[in-house]
């Protein structure tokens, strides 16, 4: 059921389970988000404490169904809620096979439009699995379970007629002193924007590098503003455009980040109980 109120959207999952899915969906008691590897994109697997299942970006193809299967059961078929951040083939070309293979409750995303057939491919699949469909805009809030939430920070406007990474949602996930910084794509113009809305509310445990890495995103105040302990790049080895770049990573250093990237790591998964965090 969805709740709209003014920019504030509470998500209440009502979901009718098989007893199989009830006992592979047994709460555990922890936040789980996991940084699947999928090459060169976008994919995160977010798992609530009562077994809320969130998924943001697919990569851009099928490698997200085998990245999934490692950590789902092959009983395991539902995602709460999917959010696409923008619409760039490495971050949803693999949602239209998510789609097709999982139920989905949900699907999110910032409403920029292209007319490239990777997106129109996606948004045929999304209305023909017939998905209740949300825009995400800055001030609402997505209940994912107990203590657990989205922040939408960006876009805060009508993104159809913005450049796809510039549209790019960008989202903060809580679980009590845990956060997470979701940036997709979002270039340093917009981290430049949203340290000019609310810099204090920017502070974030764990930040997914923007951009893969690039020197388009990651500037100095935003680093120091969201002051991390772990920064994560999801990237391809070798990739074609050399993610990432050498001037981020210094950046990160400078700061005492602790780096992880999915080309040497694999899929980098983090565990939260609300106060300790660490890495599985």
């Amino acid at each position: 059921m969805l709740v709209a109120c003014g920019l504030v959207i509470v998500l209440t999952f009502v979901v009718l389970l098989s007893g199989a899915l009830l006992a592979a969906r047994a709460p555990n008691g922890h936040l789980t988000v996991s940084f699947l590897d999928v090459g060169q994109g976008d994919a995160i697997f977010i798992e609530t404490p009562n077994g809320n299942r969130v998924l943001v970006d697919g990569g851009s193809g099928s490698r997200i169904l085998r990245a999934l299967s490692e950590h789902l059961s092959f009983f395991d078929r539902s995602f709460d809620l999917v959010v696409a951040t923008h619409p760039d083939l490495d971050h949803i070309g693999g949602l239209p096979a998510v789609f097709d293979r999982y139920r989905v409750g949900m699907f999110l995303e910032p409403g920029v439009y292209d007319d490239d057939a990777d997106y129109q491919a996606l948004m045929q699949a999304v209305r023909a699995e017939g998905l209740e469909t949300a825009i995400g805009r800055r001030g609402m809030r997505i209940a994912l379970d107990t203590d657990v939430w989205l922040d939408v920070l960006f876009p805060d406007r009508d993104a159809r007629e913005l450049e796809a990474n510039t549209g790019s949602l960008v989202m903060r996930l809580v679980y009590g002193e845990t956060t997470v910084l979701l940036t997709g794509d979002a270039p340093i113009a917009i981290e430049e924007y949203l340290l000019s809305q609310d810099a204090s509310s920017l502070q974030s445990t764990i930040l997914k590098l923007g951009h893969h890495g690039s020197r388009t995103s990651t500037h100095e105040a935003w680093v120091g503003f969201v002051d991390p302990e772990f920064a994560v790049v999801s990237a391809g080895c070798d990739n074609s455009y050399g993610h990432p770049h050498r001037e981020v990573l210094a950046l990160l250093a400078q700061y005492n980040v602790t780096t992880l990237s999915t080309c040497t790591e694999g899929t980098i998964t983090f565990e939260s109980d609300g106060s300790v965090l660490s890495l599985r």
